[in-house]
């Protein structure tokens, strides 16, 4: 399932953020594949995406950015994967079949596009600055869009089946490893998760892979509690 760590030629370098759900994501792609990569830490709390050093790299300051042996700067967690995987098939990400290559894709787009974005940091600053949302509308606000948004993903697995150890298969790919990160998400803002049987079925045979459980956040070297 996982394969030995190699390097890529002289390796990417990797700038992400312990808590953050997209650099979660890469961080399990990584180790599905076995690739080595540098890890550049980008404190979100503290603002360093905002320094000019990485806006220069990624005008969004937004995590990840992936700069490639070659040099060549890749943003945005679903482009890195795909990249990753295009360039190192091996342990692929995505099914053979046209149709279900297409429902992964989108099962994927269903949580990096819709879910994700609305706990984004600056959208939670955003709603306790210039909206002046207190902390109670705030989490009602990541309650509703990260409650909503996964049930949406129960009933999505629930119509693929309940046969498969994983979202797609007998095997972890792209829809699994963008789940767990955003599971994660619920369970630090406590939104209750303990109705969607599959979601947590999912996340538990994934949670037994090493390849996940050295991705998780408290396992990075800039982990905060």
């Amino acid at each position: 399932m996982q394969s030995e760590a190699i390097k890529l030629e002289e390796g990417p370098k990797f700038y992400g953020y312990f808590r953050s759900s997209s650099s979660y994501r890469c961080r399990i792609a990584f180790n599905l594949k076995g690739l080595d990569y540098t890890f550049e830490p980008v404190h979100l709390k503290n603002g360093a995406q905002k320094e000019a050093a990485f806006a220069a790299l990624n005008p969004q300051q937004l995590l990840p950015v992936l700069v490639t042996p070659e040099g060549t700067v890749l943003r945005q967690s679903l482009a890195i994967l795909e990249w990753l995987d295009e360039r190192h098939p091996e342990v692929p990400l995505l099914p053979q079949d046209l149709d279900q290559r297409a429902k992964v894709r989108g099962f994927a787009q269903s949580i990096a596009c819709e879910i994700h974005p609305l706990q984004n940091l600056r959208v939670l600053q955003h709603l306790k600055g210039p909206l002046g949302a207190d902390e109670a509308a705030v989490m009602d606000w990541l309650h509703h869009w990260i409650g909503d948004g996964l049930t949406a993903c129960e009933a999505l697995l629930q119509e693929e089946g309940t046969d498969s150890r994983f979202c797609f298969g007998d095997t972890p790919g792209l829809a699994d490893i963008c789940l767990v990160p955003q599971v994660f998400s619920a369970e630090r803002f406590g939104v209750d998760i303990s109705g969607l049987h599959r979601v947590r079925e999912v996340c538990n045979a994934c949670a037994d892979l090493s390849a996940f459980a050295a991705a998780h956040p408290a396992k990075q070297p800039d982990f905060e509690p």
